[in-house]
């Protein structure tokens, strides 16, 4: 039986481990932290609203950044919307079930639907430059119908990938801190949604970059720190400790019963589970489509591409080195849980990187734990608030409730949205916990429940012979299939269906499958009697952005003028291009990254010397580091004359008092594409 948490102690009881921090300490990072972030997200709004005229007040300034960010920054914010607490915690997780094929299988099935994302951004804004969310996509093209069925379908995705993020990181929280783990469910998103409700997605752009980088310098930090220890002393020595964690408790469904190989069954089954349940959370999250649409268009494909590829490093170097570090250690007084192994509810719990941690860094490294856990959940937090808010009020509010709602009437329903959101998240999180499910449960059968709508989506945007009834029906059949396939598996490989037994991997891998892959013979078979001829230039005949008036700012009539351009033969020709360079982008990493580099070493049954080892780690620390360059520096370089030009209104008392009109003296300088488009304000959006 392959089960979803390795062989621990004999019985499954949860011996709490002091936590090495106060609870004083957590109320700090996650109370205090919060509002300074929040604080200080509210006045860099204000200061962008003075300075370059990004106003939020106004809604395609708010909702989608007047589609004027650059490619660091989106970059930046492709890589922070998949640095979820799950994917620090989680990594390590699977590395300490799976042993050295656990962490790059969580990456693999992370980086080649990133990358694919590009492709459908790129397309949106050939076919739909003015959209907002994905669904209204899916309304133009066919109907009420279709459209409340794809919002059930993103509603579910959001507040199921939020719960996960939410489950792990206040089990971390209450681990490291011994504040309750509700009350850490609860006080986590605060500060996201004030900034969130102040600031928008430019507000989410600039949080996830500063967020991320500070992530990242953590993560590297760990790469040097943990070698600097007696107990390791090198790569070699962390080698040697592994070796002997597996004499010591060997792992099974691995080739010779040991961490070091590719050759790993339930290693090999949970790449296929994270593959598919992650193309359906970036392809049902609307909060790519919601970045997506904000990327400037010559900045969509480089940002997700060299996102995509950059985040690989994140998942594969963390869980590799603090799986490794647990295990090594794990009979070592200095680990939190010596002279016993940890129990399954802790490793369920994402407890294997703050126990590593504490082990090679005590109280400093639970602290730097803490926070990277902390930033990584509202980070990601932030993106699926402002995704919901956007669904709540163009969606909901402006397609059912109010057509003619105003831009002011939009923005005051996106701050509803965003208060809203943060409040169910954190209420169906809690009812999870109470249940009894944990960061392992969820992170197993999301897929079941993120993936029935990933070929419907895609055919979508790509396929113009998609027939309505297809799209409607497949993914309701493909959910109640994989649902029915996860829950049957339950029953027939353990007799009975509960928590415990739809957390194991098999049940889980089964459900996501025919979860991701039967709504593709569903939607072909009913389109076969029916099928749509549909126009792509349909889409352009309906007006989604709000129009220009003589209250708007300069930023709003730059982006009415960005999105007219779009129509420009050479403009369509140029995204034309972009899109094939997504795809051949696309394919060549899922290629390199889930068959060419991982299948032949599985099929090998190569068990990693110690030379090899060192490469191995060598790189994946390499790259790590690389990964800080580009979303730490790249956004800087990328954005220096808008930044310059907000130093000089600053230092020069240039801010303006008001904002009607917002002239500026430096009228006519051109920044790069992460500036706002204020053409009378200074600040012109690059054009393709």
């Amino acid at each position: 039986m392959v089960s979803s948490a390795p062989a621990s102690v004999g019985e499954d009881v949860y011996f709490q481990v002091p936590p090495p921090l106060s609870q004083a300490v957590g109320y700090v990072v996650v109370v205090v932290i919060g509002l300074v972030f929040a604080i200080g997200m509210i006045f860099v709004t204000k200061l962008l609203k003075k300075t370059v005229n990004e106003d939020n007040t106004k809604t395609e300034m708010f909702i989608t950044a007047n589609r004027s960010v650059g490619t660091g920054l989106t970059a930046s914010a492709v890589i922070s919307s998949w640095l979820w607490s799950t994917a620090i915690l989680g990594s390590s997780l699977v590395g300490y079930s799976y042993g050295i094929s656990g962490p790059f299988w969580f990456a693999a099935g992370c980086s080649p639907m990133i990358v694919f994302f590009a492709l459908l951004g790129m397309v949106c804004k050939m076919r739909i430059p003015e959209a907002h969310t994905l669904l209204e996509i899916v309304r133009i093209r066919y109907g009420t119908v279709a459209h409340i069925v794809f919002m059930f379908l993103c509603l579910l995705n959001n507040l199921f990938a939020v719960a996960n993020m939410l489950l792990g990181a206040s089990a971390a929280i209450n681990a490291l801190t011994g504040i309750h783990t509700i009350a850490a469910t609860f006080l986590v998103p605060v500060g996201v949604v004030l900034y969130t409700f102040v600031g928008g997605i430019k507000a989410t752009f600039l949080t996830d970059y500063i967020h991320t980088f500070a992530i990242l310098i953590i993560i590297c930090f760990f790469t040097v720190k943990a070698f600097t220890i007696p107990e390791i002393g090198s790569i070699g020595g962390l080698y040697d400790l592994v070796v002997s964690a597996a004499l010591r408790h060997p792992p099974t469904g691995n080739h010779g019963s040991t961490y070091l190989t590719m050759t790993s069954k339930d290693g090999l089954l949970f790449g296929i589970l994270h593959l598919c349940a992650n193309f359906g959370l970036v392809i049902m999250d609307t909060s790519f489509f919601v970045k997506a649409f904000a990327a400037s268009p010559k900045a969509t494909v480089p940002g997700y591409v060299l996102g995509g590829i950059m985040y690989f490093a994140i998942p594969w170097c963390l869980g590799t080195l603090m799986s490794s570090v647990a295990l090594g250690l794990e009979n070592n007084p200095a680990f939190p849980t010596y002279p016993r192994r940890m129990t399954s509810t802790e490793v369920g719990n994402g407890l294997v990187l703050p126990y590593a941690a504490m082990a090679i860094a005590g109280k400093g490294g639970a602290a730097a734990i803490l926070l990277a856990t902390f930033m990584a959940v509202t980070s990601t937090l932030s993106a699926q608030v402002i995704a919901v808010s956007s669904i709540i009020s163009f969606d909901i509010y402006r397609t059912y409730f109010r057509p003619q709602a105003t831009d002011a009437d939009v923005i005051r329903w996106s701050h509803y949205g965003v208060v809203f959101f943060g409040v169910v998240a954190a209420a169906f999180s809690t009812l999870l916990f109470y249940v009894g499910v944990n960061l392992g449960w969820t992170l197993y059968m999301l897929g079941v429940i993120t993936c029935p709508g990933i070929f419907p989506t895609v055919f979508t945007l790509l396929w113009k012979h998609q027939s309505r009834a297809a799209v409607i029906v497949s993914p309701i059949l493909g959910m109640l299939t994989g649902i029915g396939v996860w829950l049957g598996s339950a029953y027939a490989l353990y007799g009975a269906v509960t928590i415990e037994t739809t957390g194991f991997a098999l049940p889980c891998v089964y459900g996501t499958v025919a979860s991701a892959f039967s709504p593709l013979p569903y939607t072909l078979i009913i389109t076969v009697f029916k099928p749509q001829n549909y126009d792509w230039e349909d889409f352009k005949k309906e007006k989604l952005a709000f129009a220009a008036t003589p209250s708007t700012t300069n930023t709003s009539s730059s982006s009415s003028t960005e999105v007219e351009k779009l129509d420009e033969p050479v403009s369509q020709a140029v995204m034309r291009r972009w899109a094939y360079i997504a795809a051949l982008f696309s394919a060549a990493t899922f290629l390199g990254h889930w068959v060419l580099w991982p299948l032949p070493m599985y099929a090998s049954k190569y068990i990693f010397s110690k030379s090899f080892f060192t490469a191995w780690v060598v790189v994946a620390i390499i790259w790590v580091w690389g990964t800080l360059l580009v979303a730490g520096f790249y956004p800087i370089v990328d954005g220096r004359q808008q930044l310059g030009l907000i130093w000089t209104a600053v230092r020069e008392g240039k801010l303006r008092k008001g904002n009607s009109g917002g002239k500026s003296e430096r009228g006519g300088s051109e920044t790069s594409s992460t500036s706002g488009e204020a053409e009378n304000g200074g600040v012109k959006g690059a054009d393709i």
